[in-house]
């Protein structure tokens, strides 16, 4: 039989006993059963039959299994289908639940990590090497048992890493990394409570200073990579020269070439569009429109799993139809071996110096890109989206970069 489990139904004639148990499957809930027992009758008088909550579930094996919530005179139907969805998580997350008792081994730390958590995060995040590396952070707790890793000692952690001159926004990813590890060990059954419940992140300065170009450095640095890139056209033609004396075959000329090598467009294109480092080394030539001028980041590879539609401007676009001309591979900006490109950190750096600018990151042309917008006047909620922020709060940190709108408003009090 199929029913909406709830108080209606215990109340109706259906959840009745009859002569043999049956079972009712919820029709909102998959799995989510109450099942009926016979009324018992004994010389001292009849007992009234019982209703079982429970849950029914396939295992990664095919197998099916089931698991007693209990009696419904211990549980409301809300709570008992906020059991079963407990359990059901617990299933796909690969757990048995009849198995629960032992799957509780003593975990530490480390054998948690190891062969719980670990699986889990390289199947679900996107970037699980830098989500695991937070973990080499604890080096004191890894053969600590899970149970007896206590607020304190993580408290200890914290304040040691900030006298240490270390960044609060930096100990709060760190954090906010363990955390998660143990709100996963009380869902998946490893742990009875979590030892950080109550810990809260450092507070920190969220409009803090952004870095990002100013005109006179980003003339400088387009200037140094056009330095580059003559300097590796010469290097293509003299060692032609070379090898053309001594009857080699010859280099392709790169003086037809729109560009020496992928780093110039690759600056270009992180200046224009604002697409993180992760999103432009998977980016491939499906996900870009040339005629329509739209550079797509997709879900899949996305910080935020959400696909967004970048509008390209002239100097974008001119960048990437010189490219093309140049590439061989579905990727826009494949790695030497046609794989993903992991780095350009060496020429990169090389560039910089070369420029004389300093205290600037890769991301930090993300932050100019969102800061050039704001300074020309785009709106806050535009530039949120073009950046992929799923919060405006990611993006009111570039507000004060478009102060005429604060000055307008206080005018307003002006008679």
């Amino acid at each position: 039989m199929r029913a909406k489990i709830g108080v209606e139904l215990l109340r109706s004639k259906a959840a009745k006993p009859k002569e043999k148990k049956f079972e009712i499957c919820d029709t909102d809930l998959k799995g989510f059963t109450l099942t009926i027992y016979p009324d018992v009758v004994k010389p001292s008088g009849t007992l009234p039959g019982g209703k079982i909550y429970g849950v029914r579930y396939r295992l990664a094996d095919g197998k099916t299994a089931r698991a007693t919530i209990g009696r419904h005179t211990l549980f409301t139907p809300a709570q008992a289908r906020d059991e079963a969805e407990k359990i059901l998580r617990q299933v796909k997350e690969g757990i048995d639940p009849n198995k629960k008792e032992e799957a509780k081994v003593n975990h530490t730390l480390r054998s948690f990590l190891d062969e719980v958590y670990k699986p889990w995060v390289e199947a679900h995040h996107k970037n699980s090497r830098a989500t695991l590396g937070h973990f080499v952070l604890f080096p004191y707790l890894l053969d600590k048992p899970l149970d007896e890793i206590t607020g304190h000692m993580v408290e200890e952690w914290r304040t040691a890493r900030l006298k240490a001159g270390i960044k609060a926004s930096t100990v709060n990813r760190d954090l906010t990394a363990i955390k998660s590890l143990f709100s996963k060990a009380v869902e998946w059954g490893k742990l009875a409570d979590h030892p950080l419940s109550k810990m809260k992140p450092s507070k920190v300065d969220s409009a803090g200073v952004v870095r990002f170009l100013s005109k006179d450095e980003e003339g400088r640095l387009m200037a140094a990579l056009d330095e580059r890139e003559e300097k590796m056209r010469a290097e293509r033609a003299n060692a032609n020269e070379w090898r053309k004396d001594r009857g080699y075959p010859l280099y392709p000329d790169l003086r037809t070439s729109s560009f020496a090598d992928h780093l110039k467009p690759l600056v270009l294109i992180s200046l224009n569009t604002g697409v993180r480092w992760g999103e432009l080394s998977s980016l491939t030539w499906d996900s870009v429109d040339l005629d329509r001028a739209i550079l797509t980041v997709t879900g899949g590879n996305a910080k935020n799993s959400k696909t967004r539609h970048i509008p390209l401007n002239s100097t974008a676009l001119d960048t990437l139809k010189g490219w093309q001309k140049q590439s061989t591979t579905s990727l826009v900006f494949p790695g030497r071996d046609g794989g993903l490109l992991i780095n350009v950190d060496r020429s990169w750096n090389a560039v910089l110096a070369a420029a004389k600018i300093t205290v600037f990151r890769w991301h930090d042309m993300r932050h100019t890109f969102a800061s050039w917008l704001v300074m020309a006047g785009v709106d806050l909620n535009t530039v949120r989206e073009l950046m992929g922020h799923g919060d405006l709060k990611m993006t009111i940190r570039y507000a004060h970069l478009a102060p005429e709108h604060k000055a307008s408003a206080v005018a307003k009090l002006v008679g």
